[in-house]
């Protein structure tokens, strides 16, 4: 069968490889914003002592955006073999991501907590919980396709504004704002601004640009309508006992 344009691997240029490198640089920006009082610069600020499990969590996923900072510059200055190396330490994180994001999830739950005063902690469990299924969708879909760096690049930068959520909330809640949408808006935001920018220098969107950002929203709206429906709030009970 005959390759179509479409489908056609896209070759990295020099002047596509700046993306990357700011988009590793943004979304470590954005989780330190969030997170700095309570976690990066907890020590200067009266927020309450945290967990080993909260303490684990935050610890893995600084591990994951300055892996994914480092992997970045490695392939921005040539040196793909040692980002392959770094691989399998990226599949180890993102895996812990996975675990300690879930477990945290669900032990907030049980406790009765949730960051959303409008939305009872059964409700809100859909929110932290379908982002741990989306990265992890992203990040299977990537490593599946590492051989084909075009997607495989374009889809790890998906994985991680997927999880930008919560420090989104975080930094809103600083000026009044409830999250809710608004923090999936700005994240929808930035993803229009990458696919944007690669779209200028390839001259067309790139299919896993395209299905990734199609993917991310469903994402978002379904779990925020899963979120109210019994089923849900079976699961979850269940989930939680």
């Amino acid at each position: 069968m005959a390759t179509t344009t479409v489908d056609a691997p896209l070759r990295t240029t020099g002047q596509e490889r700046p993306l990357y490198t700011v988009a590793a640089i943004t979304t470590f920006a954005i989780v330190f914003a969030g997170f700095a009082p309570s976690y990066y610069l907890k020590t200067f600020t009266s927020h309450p002592d945290l967990s080993v499990l909260k303490h684990a969590h935050g610890l893995v996923m600084t591990a994951w955006f300055t892996l994914f900072l480092v992997q970045a510059r490695l392939v921005a200055t040539g040196r793909t073999a040692t980002h392959r190396k770094l691989g399998a330490l990226g599949i180890v994180i993102a895996m812990l991501v996975v675990a300690t994001g879930t477990t945290l999830a669900i032990a907030s739950a049980r406790a009765g907590f949730s960051p959303a005063p409008k939305l009872p902690p059964l409700v809100f469990l859909a929110i932290p919980l379908g982002e741990m299924v989306m990265f992890a969708g992203f990040f299977i879909a990537a490593i599946a396709l590492r051989r084909r760096s075009d997607w495989h690049k374009r889809l790890i930068v998906l994985a991680c504004l997927g999880m930008l959520a919560p420090a989104f909330a975080r930094i809103l809640a600083a000026f009044g704002i409830q999250g809710g949408p608004v923090m999936f808006a700005m994240i929808d935001l930035i993803a229009i601004a990458f696919i944007a920018w690669d779209w200028r220098k390839n001259r067309r969107l790139h299919p896993a640009f395209g299905w990734g950002f199609a993917a991310l929203i469903v994402g978002q709206g379904g779990r925020m309508a899963l979120a109210f429906s019994p089923a849900w709030d079976s699961f979850a009970r269940w989930l939680t006992a």
